[in-house]
């Protein structure tokens, strides 16, 4: 079973990558609502695996 810091690290990639796609076809597609979802998915997601980040420094002995 993964430690939650990494399940946060890895959720945290995912939805950056998810915001990164979904904020290029915004662009693409001319679709500013889309676009400005996947900038906050993008945003969500770093912040996610920040939490992770830190959540394992706390967790060394």
């Amino acid at each position: 079973m993964m430690k939650p810091s990494t399940q946060d690290e890895i959720a945290g990639d995912v939805h950056e990558v998810k915001g990164k796609i979904k904020e290029q076809v915004g662009r693409v597609t001319n679709n500013p609502s889309l676009e400005g979802e996947g900038i906050g998915e993008n945003l969500a997601g770093k912040v996610q695996k920040k939490i992770g980040q830190v959540e394992k420094v706390i967790e060394k002995p």
